[in-house]
Parts: C-alpha cells; sequence; structure tokens
C-alpha cells in the first residue's frame, strides 16, 4: 500500500473542512430565514389576539348594557314612558298642553 503524501491529505482535509463550512453556513442560512417568517408569524398572532381581547372586551361590556336594559324593561316606569310616547296615554287627572297651530 502506498501512502499519499503529506501535502495531497492536506489539500483534501482543506477541501473537506470547507465543504463542512459551505454546509454549516447554508443551513445557517435557512434557520435565520425561517426563524423571520416565525418571528413575523407571532408578531402578526399577537396584534390578532390583542385586537380579539379588545372584541371581547366590547362585547361583555354591551352585554351588560343589554341586561341592565332588560332589567328597566320589566320597570313600572318604562311601561308608563312608552304608553305615554307611542301611544299618546295620560294618567287620571293630567292634563296635556299643546301649543297653538299656526295658521
Amino acid at each position: 500500500m502506498a501512502k499519499t503524501p503529506a501535502f495531497k491529505r492536506k489539500k483534501q482535509n482543506r477541501f473537506g473542512c470547507f465543504c463542512i463550512a459551505v454546509v454549516v453556513g447554508m443551513l445557517l442560512a435557512v434557520v435565520s430565514i425561517d426563524g423571520m417568517r416565525l418571528q413575523n408569524k407571532y408578531n402578526t398572532y399577537l396584534a390578532r389576539e390583542a385586537e380579539l381581547k379588545r372584541a371581547i372586551e366590547d362585547e361583555e361590556k354591551r352585554t351588560t348594557e343589554l341586561q341592565e336594559y332588560e332589567k328597566y324593561t320589566k320597570t313600572k316606569k318604562f311601561a308608563e314612558e312608552i304608553a305615554e310616547s307611542k301611544l299618546g296615554l295620560v294618567h287620571d287627572g293630567e292634563v296635556i298642553f299643546k301649543p297653538d297651530e299656526e295658521k
């Protein structure tokens, strides 16, 4: 068996190191690009989450207002106001004054 001379082994060794460095560099580039892409998605999801939380808070506030309005509609005062405004009804002994219509 013949041994390869020392200077050829060094060249082969350098070429191997160069190939490994190129592969590692390419992997680093791919991982970096995917990392940036994932960071953008993450930021988008955070913004969407904040938007949805605001919408939930608004709907909870609206629900509370509707519940309060529901309680109000069950009162006698509400029934009287509707009777006066929509139907023109008045209490016994109550007098309604209307302005004269100009002719």
